[in-house]
């Protein structure tokens, strides 16, 4: 497949295609936001599920960059065709191999599905021949579905509130203009709470870490962590005190127990909360993009903080650099900047009038829209989108 010009193919919330020098260039950008650090002596070896996207490409490339860690990053992906490109996590997972082996990392980035049995025994070998116990691993993985490894049963997550219907202002685009519309969900079901407790609790974050334990690959002083999110009052209908809430809490559950029994003297384990961030699931999440736009203009550049910049405050508390930061709930806090009391106060104020507040030029809906636009590698900086690409990308190749 030759080069091609490429324009991006929009529905909503949704781009189905992804451009190769965009995606690149994003990765590119995370990289050289995050500030070097010498680092001697042994590289930990981490093993990121979710690596290539988010918090989990964030946590791995600052990692990488500052403490030289190597390991093992696992995404799914799916490939380019000569109908259509790659998915953005593809090209991005590309970049990043490149960026390892130019500053002489050693990660090897496998394309499997996290849940399944198969894509663990795969990674428990690649520990064991290559590079021995894990001492971090991160769950940050993110997905609309999950098969029960042990029923073979496709469960599906959903977004609703709990206990009844939910109304709230959204932030919708119109030729990249934005605008005020409203969005109405009903009440979740049971069954559908369940389920996504199924997909997005803390059950398959435990099948890993037991399956390190059996194999005898808990490095010394293992720490892992989940990401997680609890962020505002305004969002809490349909986050946390949500379906996906309960999620949380499962997950928030789980590291409990994973600390007093299969980790009980020989590691901890944490659940991570960290802070609005524009990403491809986040985007999913009715009034999120609203609340993230007007929290942006509510804080401005500077008072932001990016997913590289979090993923730098993590590593610094996980490698004992700075004191663990932790609530009364034994979760590692990253969003302070973020529910700072005045800081709240002044998003419900602008909440409470959001189509005054784009009226009025607010700055934070155009960031957005841009943001949300460079996670499928369009609209950033640098890039030249008139040239001809090959969107037929190869997925790295494993280490020799």
């Amino acid at each position: 497949m030759g080069p091609q010009q490429i324009t991006p193919k929009q529905r909503g919330y949704l781009i189905v295609n992804s451009h190769p020098a965009g995606c690149a260039a994003s990765v590119r950008q995370v990289w050289e936001s995050i500030p070097p650090a010498p680092h001697e002596g042994r590289a930990p070896v981490v093993l990121v599920l979710g690596s290539s996207a988010g918090y989990g490409m964030a946590v791995l490339l600052a990692g990488l960059r500052r403490h030289g860690v190597r390991g093992i990053g696992v995404a799914f992906e799916n490939g380019g065709t000569e109908r259509r490109t790659a998915t953005a996590g593809w090209y991005r997972t590309a970049e990043m191999a490149e960026l390892a082996s130019a500053s002489g990392g050693d990660l090897t980035f496998l394309n499997a599905d996290a849940y399944a049995d198969g894509t663990r025994a795969e990674v428990l070998k690649l520990l064991t021949e290559r590079y021995g116990p894990v001492d971090h691993l991160v769950y940050s993985l993110a997905s609309p579905r999950r098969t029960d490894p042990a029923t073979g049963e496709v469960h599906h997550s959903v977004i609703k509130p709990l206990g009844g219907d939910y109304t709230s202002p959204s932030l919708v685009f119109e030729d990249g203009v934005p605008q005020i519309g409203s969005v109405h969900l009903t009440a979740a079901t049971d069954a559908e709470r369940a389920a996504t407790v199924k997909v997005m609790g803390g059950e398959d974050w435990a099948l890993w870490v037991r399956a390190l334990a059996d194999e005898n690959l808990l490095g010394e002083g293992f720490t892992t962590v989940a990401l997680s999110y609890v962020g505002s009052e305004i969002t809490a209908p349909v986050y946390r005190q949500g379906t996906i809430g309960a999620a949380k809490e499962d997950l928030e559950a789980t590291a409990r127990k994973l600390q007093a029994e299969v980790l009980a003297g020989r590691g901890r384990a944490f659940t991570v909360v960290a802070g609005a961030a524009v990403t491809q699931a986040s985007t999913a999440i009715p009034s999120l993009a609203l609340y993230t736009s007007l929290l942006r203009d509510t804080l401005g550049a500077d008072g932001w903080r990016t997913t590289a910049d979090q993923a730098v405050d993590l590593w610094a508390q996980l490698t004992d650099s700075t004191t663990l930061n932790l609530d009364d709930q034994d979760r590692i806090r990253l969003d302070g900047w973020e529910l700072d009391p005045a800081v709240q106060a002044r998003v419900r104020e602008l909440w409470a009038d959001p189509a005054g507040a784009v009226a009025a030029g607010a700055a934070g809906p155009a960031w957005f829209y841009g943001q949300f636009r460079g996670l499928y590698g369009w609209d950033v900086p640098g890039v030249d989108y008139a040239a001809p690409v090959r969107t037929d990308v190869p997925w790295p190749p494993r280490q020799p």
